[in-house]
């Protein structure tokens, strides 16, 4: 099986660049209702009992940055697919075009190499985007892409649990966050930071719009045991790691940290894979929050 596949989980989803996987979308719906894991699905999920120790997790979180600067080392700016889905999904971002003289100031926390970004800027370049990244190389990806320009775009690189944004973005100043498969990637015991520091930067009624991993998806079954760092909650074999989320955890972090809910709910998509013989079950989360 194709190592993107089994490690992220991304076969049929807007993430994976790799054309030769070949995937098709089957189905896709949002709703309320978790996806039901089959038999098999359950037992293996409550046979993984085995917890990475504490000493490699300690050892993980400490070479967190390090983890994602290799990986696009790697991967350089080839491994996710850009991001022309997100006007559709989020109208929030589509506010320039209703009002002509509106200039949208939107922070894309945890930008990558800018999958999101010059799309976004492309379609509509009267946004203004601060853009930030854990990683020291992907932001130096951005600087490097001929689309980038200090007229429509800053991007800087930021550790949204401990750096804070009000050093490069105006506190109250920020219409719309995006926040997409980023937050994941964060400890559970430090994504309330995170919360925090894009509250400080958004105005009153700004907002949050999110999207990432929910429980059950395939990306999650896919893990070997020994990988699991905690409840739901595990570790790819690159050292980066990931969280699956549950609508119910997701809205509780949220309005403990000032945002209210506007809306929060499961994706399920189904992609073939023709070529590995695959079908695969995807959950995501995609959610909208604003400031109090």
């Amino acid at each position: 099986m194709n190592s993107k596949i089994e490690e992220y989980g991304i076969s049929g989803e807007e993430e994976n660049s790799d054309k030769s996987l070949h995937s098709e979308t089957l189905f896709q719906k949002k709703g309320h209702n978790l996806r039901i894991l089959t038999p098999d699905e359950a037992v293996k999920l409550q046979n993984d009992k085995d917890i990475v120790s504490e000493f490699k997790q300690l050892k993980l979180e400490k070479e967190a940055q390090k983890n994602w600067d290799l990986f696009y080392k790697r991967n350089s700016t080839h491994f996710f697919k850009d991001r022309h889905w997100t006007t559709r999904e989020f109208e929030e971002l589509k506010a320039c075009k209703e009002f002509e003289n509106q200039r949208l100031v939107v922070l894309e926390a945890g930008c990558g190499v800018g999958n999101c970004l010059f799309p976004l800027l492309e379609e509509d370049p009267r946004l203004f985007i601060y853009a930030c990244d854990f990683s020291p190389r992907a932001v130096d990806f951005v600087k490097k892409n001929p689309a980038y320009s200090e007229d429509t775009c800053n991007v800087f690189q930021c550790d949204l649990t401990k750096d804070d944004l009000r050093d490069n973005i105006q506190e109250n100043s920020v219409d719309v966050c995006t926040l997409i498969f980023v937050l994941s990637a964060v400890h559970p015991e430090k994504m309330h930071l995170a919360l925090q520091n894009i509250y400080k930067i958004l105005k009153p009624g700004g907002c949050i719009l999110f999207r990432d991993y929910g429980l059950n998806d395939h990306a999650m079954l896919r893990f070997k045991s020994g990988s699991k760092l905690g409840e739901n909650f595990y570790v790819r074999q690159d050292g980066t790691r990931s969280y699956f989320f549950t609508k119910d955890y997701l809205l509780s972090l949220f309005k403990k940290n000032g945002y209210k809910d506007v809306s929060n709910e499961y994706v399920l998509r189904e992609t073939v894979n023709k070529k590995e013989g695959l079908c695969v079950p995807r959950v995501f989360i995609q959610s909208k929050f604003c400031k109090s």
